[in-house]
């Protein structure tokens, strides 16, 4: 790709009108990112290079200084298949999908044909009104669009045909279909005069676009909707694709994936140490899959409902900007595991007096774990205790993430797929100063709370009766807030985080 692009400053544009007086009725919400969409699109051409020039999506960095505005908005991008589209792009098909080996031979060269790419890219036109994450397009990067009697123009930003253009704020489009095509273009050896044909909505809300996302890739071609909510993560928070699916479609099978993970990974606190399988008493494991998947269902994988009590952290959206984080499954799971990591630590490098009972009555071998976090007689091996666990650390964790945390979370590797993305993810969360700083908090708190179980040794009978009432359903709303009251009591952010959610819940004191 040249430095400098023959672009033109504007490009011919057909005006699509699509409204039906049934779409009248619908009740719009800019509160949830639905404000009442223009009622028409516009279709043109435009360079692959200056196209990619403007979008948003092709600024993802590790450390999101620049191209913040993609948070929960745009699509997960996959360099091996947008190399793909490369290859195919050069040589056409059937000798883009050849091996290596074959792609060598002089023997194959006449497969090589056209590689066109005549579908549309979908994207949505920024307006200076429109606001991503408290910012908005630069006036000088404005792409805006010049309508005349007989014929429309796109008139694109001065002096993006140089080869230094960048956008000042934000970038001026956002793709919602299409990425992969795109991010073809970032191959240098294309060269040559290559346009795509473009449909383009103008101040187009998330909601709108996420909803076109979901319409044109999943529904029609029955594509795993879990894959979607990674692609897409708004769609995590969508109502209506929430009545339409139900819960099944992304949050039982999310929490199950999550969970495999928290088993099988050799850095889990929970390593080999859930009961998959649901066997009675299976070497001492009280908590079986299932047990876990409905504690994270009630948890990190919720979706926020709207009203006071936080969302989850993995499935909710935070903040002003209204957004979900994100996060794939390997991100998620890795921060579960980098929260429990911590928290076992907090135990194991405590004394507190709950503690020496479960110690020394276990006669358990020392690769077992520490009784304290472990142990038969412990909370956090049981259903209520671990439900507790995640409710609370995922409420205090929600609400940092609205108020100041969300950009130490946002800053996760972009591609954690690729090699061993847990322990990619799982790294940079341990790296992380102030996030680290916040979960040490709340795990040295959480460490202090007396998580013995009604069965275990030296209780007095107030203790027991106290523990009894975590039993049953209503046990785990109890446990719950006596948790989050325990952390209240703390002098730091943890506790003043742990104030507010009782507050939304309605159970301050």
């Amino acid at each position: 790709m040249s430095d400098t692009l023959p672009i033109p400053s504007l490009l011919p544009a057909l005006k699509v009108n699509q409204w039906l007086s049934y779409w009248d009725d619908i009740q719009w919400d800019p509160e949830e990112h639905r404000s009442e969409p223009p009622r028409s699109f516009y279709q043109f051409s435009i360079s692959a290079q200056a196209l990619r020039r403007l979008s948003g999506v092709y600024r993802r960095t590790t450390d999101r200084t620049r191209g913040t505005s993609d948070l929960g908005i745009q699509r997960r991008h996959e360099p091996k298949r947008s190399a793909e589209i490369a290859r195919f792009v050069k040589y056409g098909y059937p000798w883009s999908v050849l091996s290596a080996t074959k792609r060598r031979h002089p023997d194959f060269a006449d497969l090589r044909q056209p590689g066109w790419l005549p579908t549309a890219i979908l994207i949505n036109i920024l307006t200076a009104e429109d606001e991503r994450l408290d910012q908005h397009v630069a006036e000088g990067d404005l792409v805006t669009v010049s309508e005349g009697p007989e014929m429309h123009h796109i008139v694109l930003p001065c002096g993006l045909e140089s080869g230094d253009w960048e956008f000042k704020t934000i970038p001026p489009i956002e793709v919602i279909d299409g990425q992969h095509r795109l991010w073809a273009f970032d191959d240098t050896a294309l060269n040559g005069s290559f346009d795509l044909p473009v449909v383009a909505f103008v101040g187009l809300d998330l909601s709108w676009q996420a909803y076109l996302f979901y319409t044109i890739n999943i529904k029609p071609k029955k594509i795993n909707p879990s894959l979607a909510f990674d692609l897409y993560p708004l769609l995590r928070a969508e109502t209506w694709l929430e009545k339409l699916e139900g819960p099944k479609v992304y949050r039982e099978t999310r929490a199950q994936e999550i969970v495999d993970i928290l088993w099988s990974h050799s850095e889990s606190p929970w390593y080999r140490r859930i009961n998959m399988l649901g066997e009675p008493g299976h070497r001492g494991l009280k908590v079986t899959q299932a047990g876990w998947i409905r504690s994270l269902l009630a948890s990190f994988v919720k979706r926020w409902d709207g009203r006071g009590a936080p969302g989850g952290l993995f499935g909710g959206r935070m903040g002003s900007h209204r957004t979900a984080l994100p996060w794939a499954l390997k991100q998620q799971a890795a921060f579960l595991i980098f929260l429990g990591r911590r928290f076992r630590a907090a135990i194991q490098e405590a004394t507190h007096e709950w503690m020496s009972p479960l110690r020394q009555r276990s006669t358990a071998r020392e690769d077992q774990g520490d009784p304290a976090f472990v142990g038969r007689d412990n909370l956090l091996n049981q259903d209520q205790g671990l439900r507790a666990f995640l409710q609370v650390s995922n409420d205090v964790c929600y609400v940092a993430a609205k108020h100041w945390l969300q950009e130490e979370l946002v800053s996760v590797p972009a591609n954690p797929e690729e090699s061993d993305g847990v322990t990619v993810a799982l790294r940079h969360f341990e790296r992380n100063e102030l996030l680290s700083t916040y979960i040490d908090q709340l795990s040295q708190a959480l460490a202090e709370f007396d998580w013995r179980s009604s069965d275990a040794p030296d209780l007095t009978s107030d203790e027991r009766l106290r523990r009894s009432a975590f039993r049953g359903s209503g046990g785990y709303r109890v446990l719950r807030e006596e948790l989050l009251r325990h952390l209240s009591d703390e002098e730091t952010t943890v506790g003043l985080d742990a104030e507010e959610v009782l507050i939304a819940l309605g159970v301050a004191e």
